[in-house]
Formats: C-alpha cells, structure tokens, sequence
C-alpha cells in the first residue's frame, strides 16, 4: 500500500499545482446532480463524502445493454461472477455482501449468496446509484461491501414509447448472418406508457426478453442449449394530496423461464439430466410522504416481497426419476424516516421493523416456514460547520430475532480546498447476518458422492442422531466449534480525492481497506460410514481486501470524450498469512517435488484478479448521433487448489486474463424514432471451463418509437 499513497500523493501535488493557473470547476452539471443512496436524503453529487459512481439514463440507451449485468461489467471496481447466477463483486468482497436496492428497497431470492442481477430488465432504469464501502449504518445486513440502487423511471408525463431489439450470433463461427438455421437469437421487446388524469399520475413499463443461452458440458466443450424467457411489468401510480402529501405507489412483477439441460461429473462417470428453473419475484412498495414545513419531512414507506424459485430435472438414465427443488421468500418491511433540515445540518432518523421468512426443500421440509424478524433504528447528521467541510456521522442498531444485535456506526467528510480540489474519507462498520441457507440448509447431493450440508441450527443434533445409528465414521475437530453463527463484520476505511482540471478532465482516487471479522466458511464436521463428507458453518475466518481505485473522465472537445477506470486489490485470508510466516504451509512444484511456500507466492483470496480496468471512448458529433466504444479488462484469478495445501497461491488453477470489446452506435430519425446498433464482445471470448455463460460475439440492432 505504501506506492498506492506515494502515488495519490504525486497525483495530489500535481493537481494542486495546476489548479492554482485554471480555477474552473468541471462539468457543474454533474456536481450539481441530485443523488440520494450516499444519504438516503437528496444530496448534491458535489457535497458526497463516499465513493460513489452514477450511471445515468443516457449512458444505459447508449451501451446498448439489456439486462442489468451488461451495464455493471463495464464499470470500475466491479466484476460480475458467474456461480448461481451473476453476482456483483465490489472491492474484492464476495455478492453476498453487496446489497441490491429497486428504488431504494432490497431484492430477494439470492442463492448461495448471489442474487442474479440477470433477473433485471434495464429498459425503465433513471439511473444506477453506486455507493462503494460499508454501508449498513443506513441500510443493515448485506450492505458491508457496499450498496446499488437501481431507480427507475416513474414519470408521468404523458406518453407512449416502445422499442425492439434482435440479436444474434454464433460462437463457434463468429461472424454469421441472421436468421440462419444455427444462428443464436437475442429478442428485447419493450412498452412504456404514462400519463395523468386529474392529479393521477400513471405509468405502466413492460418488458419480454429471449435468449438463445448455450452452457457447456463439464470437462469438455460440448455446448448445451440453455434458451431464456424473461418477462418484467412494473406499473406506477403518484398522487398528491394537497400541496403538502403524497403518495406513490409501485408495483413489479418479473418472471423467469430458463430451459435445462445438464451434466454431471463424479469419479470419472457423467450423469445427464434435463428439466427447466422457473424464478418469479412480486415487489409491492406504497409510500406516503409529508412535508410538514420548509424544515421537516417524514416519509412512511410500506414494502413487501416475494419471490418463488424452483427446478425440476429428469435423469436421462432414469426416466421415471426426478429432482425437484423449491425456494419461497417473503419479505415485509415497515420503515418511517424522517428528514429534519436546520441552518448548517441536516439529520435524518428512522425506524423500521421487518420479516424475513423462507421455506426451501434443501430445509428439511418445503412446509416448514423458517422465520427472522428484524427491529432497527438509524440516525444520521450531516454537519456542514463552513462552507468547505461537510462532516457526516451516522449509525444503526438492529436486533434480530435469531442471533445478536448488530450495531454499525459510521463517520465520513469531505473538505473542499477550492472548487477543483477535494479530499474525502469515510470509515465504517458493516455487517451482514447468517443467511438462512447458513441456518438452515439440510441437504445431500447424491449425484456427487452423497456428501451432506447442514445449517449450523440442526447440525450437531443431525450429527448426534446420525452417530447413534452407526451412520458416522469420524468426528472432525471443527464439530466442537459449531456454536450460533455470530453476524460477519467488516470495518471499512475508504480516502480519496477529486480533482478538476480546467474544464475537461475529472479525476476521482479512492484508497481502501476492508477488515473482515468472523467470516463464515464452509468446514468439514464429520465423515459418514460410506466416506462421504458433511459440512457446516462456523465462524472462523478474518481476512482483508484492500486496493486502489482510480477513475479519469477527459473531454477532448465538444464531440468526443474519453473515460477509464482501473483498480488494484490485494487480498488475504490472514490466518493462511500467518501460517506462511511460520512456515507451516507446503506447495508442490510441477515436477512433484515439495517444498515450504513463499508468501510472494501467496494469491489471496479466490476469484479475485489484482488487476481490472475499463476504457470508453464516446464520439457526439450532433444531438441526433453517437458511437461508443468500450474495453473491459481483468487479470488472471485463482479458482482450485491444486496442490491440496488449503489455500490458493501460484502453482494453483488459474483462469486466463481477458480483454472484451464492446461497440454501439445509434441516429434519431426525427423526435420520434430512433434507430441503433452494435456488437458485444468484439473479439469473441470465449472460456468454456471458466466462464461458461459468456456467450459470445452478439450483432444487434433496434428501434425505438415516441408518441407523445
């Protein structure tokens, strides 16, 4: 970390030196938007004290994304991972640990942790709000690496949009003509329709996506069709009530069809299935809103949702057999916050009470409802002593039915030298509670072995059962640690600055630091008779990511504009460091010989790359025309432990580093049509063991209509 800050400092000298001969603020537009996630009140992006990115509409039509995943890959510091969907890494902390908002409340249905950001159309997204670092002071469990509110757009003003999109591609061939007999298809429809009657607004967005998805046999190349019906509705109602009250009404519903076909490998003998996975999510959020004076807000938001998931497989060898497998979540929430503006600071206070519930056939039975019910108070104040420092102090307090309280402060400022330079800080203390799988999980995977998991509630007492039947061979010492899971901690520290340099460049670096307490990890407890193995959960494990981010926007001229991003991690299990240093840890070497481990030699944690960036370069010539062409890079990651030493370093798996180039274009014929174009994954990557899902080159073109 020591070059990170040498170079922030030289960055920082520079900056100062050449603000002092051009003292113009950049982009005032972009300093002035209002933002709202960073303090769950309207912020000014300007007086922001956290590492925040924002994704306006624009940027969405532009990139040509469809789904929420497309739009994420392409931004700083983020990586999309691809095991039970595609999750969101942020400064090099798992998806479990992000929180996904849909207009400022949670989505549901994760698995494994993930929630498949796939399940989201982009066609009435506003805007993506991104905040980086600890985040549970405002918004609780889940939000320890950071939080992404995804608003959509809930106008009324009247009007009729619609747009398609079709796609298509080959992998094996690359470039192809549509429409052909083996040719993949890619369809997007979407309608949007508002208006207002009386005082009413209304609006109504829908959106139907299919894909030609492809997956791949294990150990081979062999590609599976995988084919994707995603529908999305979402319908808006707005009404005042008088000139001081109003309420909003939204309501989405999203629906999944994913046709499946797959292939299982175990001890050298392949066993193939197929059937389909159904996901359906409704979310139901009311709002009603008071401003009782020019000083004080109160706002009383009602929201619940459910999700409903489930596959069903048929073995190819056993017709008569099948493999079915349910997940149910509810969850109901009622929040009041309110916002109380004074001369030099704004507090923000709130109260909510919660319930969590879920039945799942991997917990013991689809019809037992597994329960949390979650109490929580914030408080926030934002300070603003004189007008170059904003001071921010916040923290929460929850208490959940099944396990600890969880308490998360937080305290952050910026300091603003002049209007090209600022300096900004945060540390905070995120957590995240077991997740009911972590709890509860009751499953046996006979088609790999028959090995068992069991949720850390039932597992000594499963355990003690299946020892007095004479179904248990061995006790692992890791038995003794099973306790109630204890909620994961992570204090979190984030510096930066923001530098203006003349009117067309725009520079944001941010240095940061996350130190985990109590991570939860999956450890062996017990060996049946047959020698299969059984797991659970315990707390055992502290770790760290820590790293560098830098984010660089440069206008050329009025027609073309650059941007990059690039970040820097390092991560560490610091128990495995420890056991490096003491020289306790052995790896082999490629001609079988064993030897002790060097710590340059130590990777860190899996799945993360050291290094990611990104490059856009977007060329306006006219209001009525744009192209934009996008690189997204990342390193090599470690995947499997080869050498069986229980950690990863570099005689381990690896996956290769890649480059995927993405182009668009698009021309608006007159206000009402427009026309638009390009080609995802240039190159067409592809990486059968290690990315099974990308899919390849895809050529795409649409149109969109606007009747007012």
């Amino acid at each position: 970390m020591r070059r990170v800050i040498i170079l922030i400092s030289i960055l920082f000298c520079c900056s100062s030196a050449f603000s002092q001969k051009k003292k113009v603020r950049f982009d005032n537009d972009t300093l002035s938007e209002i933002v709202i996630t960073s303090t769950r009140t309207a912020t000014q992006l300007g007086n922001v004290t956290v590492p925040y990115q924002i994704i306006n509409k624009k940027n969405i039509e532009q990139s040509g994304s469809l789904r929420l995943k497309d739009i994420l890959q392409e931004q700083t510091g983020l990586y999309i991972t691809n095991g039970f969907g595609a999750g969101v890494q942020m400064q090099g902390l798992n998806p479990d640990y992000t929180i996904i908002l849909l207009n400022g409340e949670p989505l549901v249905g994760r698995t494994a942790g993930v929630l498949d950001v796939n399940r989201i159309s982009i066609s009435n997204i506003k805007r993506i709000e991104i905040v980086k670092g600890p985040s549970s002071s405002l918004y609780g469990s889940e939000a320890m690496a950071g939080v992404i509110n995804i608003i959509t757009d809930t106008s009324c003003k009247k009007s009729i949009e619609t747009g398609f999109r079709y796609g298509f591609g080959n992998p094996d061939k690359g470039w192809i003509l549509p429409l052909n007999n083996d040719v993949f298809n890619n369809l997007d429809f979407n309608l949007n329709i508002s208006t207002t009657i009386k005082k009413t607004g209304l609006q109504y967005s829908g959106n139907a996506y299919y894909l030609d998805g492809i997956s791949y046999r294990p150990f081979s190349t062999i590609k599976v069709p995988q084919p994707i019906w995603r529908f999305t509705n979402q319908f808006s109602l707005h009404h005042p009530f008088g000139s001081k009250t109003k309420f909003d009404l939204t309501i989405r519903d999203g629906y999944d069809y994913i046709k499946q076909e797959f292939a299982v490998a175990n001890n050298g003998s392949t066993s193939s299935s197929y059937g389909r996975e159904a996901n359906h999510d409704i979310n139901i959020n009311p709002v009603l809103t008071h401003q009782f004076n020019s000083s004080i807000k109160s706002a009383l938001r009602l929201y619940a949702t459910i999700y409903n998931g489930s596959q069903i497989l048929h073995f190819t060898d056993k017709p008569d057999s099948a493999y079915t497998d349910q997940f149910k979540q509810h969850f109901y929430r009622v929040e009041n916050q309110t916002d109380i503006q004074l001369k030099k600071t704004r507090l923000t206070i709130g109260a909510g009470y919660s319930i969590d519930e879920a039945q799942s056939t991997r917990y013991d039975n689809i019809e037992n409802k597994k329960q949390n019910n979650i109490q929580f108070v914030y408080a926030q104040q934002e300070w603003n002593p004189y007008k170059k420092l904003i001071l921010i102090t916040g923290v929460r307090y929850d208490h959940n039915k099944l396990f600890a309280a969880a308490l998360s402060p937080k305290f952050s400022f910026r300091y603003k030298f002049n209007k090209s330079i600022s300096i900004l800080g945060s540390i905070g203390r995120g957590f995240k509670a077991p997740d009911f799988r972590q709890l509860y999980l009751n499953f046996t995977n006979n088609a790999a072995g028959g090995y068992s998991v069991f949720g850390a509630v039932d597992a000594v007492k499963i355990i003690n059962e299946m020892q007095a039947q004479g179904l248990i061979s061995e006790i692992k010492e890791d038995f003794n640690r099973l306790t109630s899971l204890q909620p994961e901690f992570s204090t979190g520290i984030n510096l930066g600055t923001s530098l203006s340099i003349g009117n067309k460049t725009k520079i944001n670096i941010n240095l940061f630091r996350n130190d985990i307490e109590s991570l939860i990890d999956v450890r062996q407890i017990a060996t049946k008779s047959n020698g299969a193995q059984i797991f659970s959960y315990i707390n055992v494990k502290n770790a760290y990511t820590e790293g560098l981010e830098i984010e660089c926007k440069f206008k050329l001229n009025k027609q073309i504009d650059f941007s990059t991003g690039y970040q820097y991690l390092a991560t560490a299990d610091k128990e495995d460091l420890q056991n490096i240093k003491a020289g306790k840890v052995y790896t082999r070497d490629p001609d079988g010989t064993s030897r002790l481990l060097n710590k340059s030699e130590y990777t860190g944690l899996p799945n993360r790359s050291k290094h990611m960036g990104n490059f856009k370069i977007n060329y306006e010539p006219t209001t009525k025309f744009y192209s934009t062409v996008r690189f997204t890079y990342r390193s090599k990651w470690y995947i499997a432990d080869s050498d069986g030493n229980g950690l990863y370093n570099s005689n381990d798996e690896s996956a290769d580093g890649f480059v995927l180039i993405n182009a668009s274009a698009g021309f608006t014929i007159n206000k009402q049509m427009k026309f638009y174009g390009g080609i995802d994954n240039m190159l067409n990557h592809q990486d059968a063991n290690y990315l099974p899902n990308l899919q390849g080159r895809m050529i795409y073109m649409g149109i969109n209509f606007k009747l007012k």
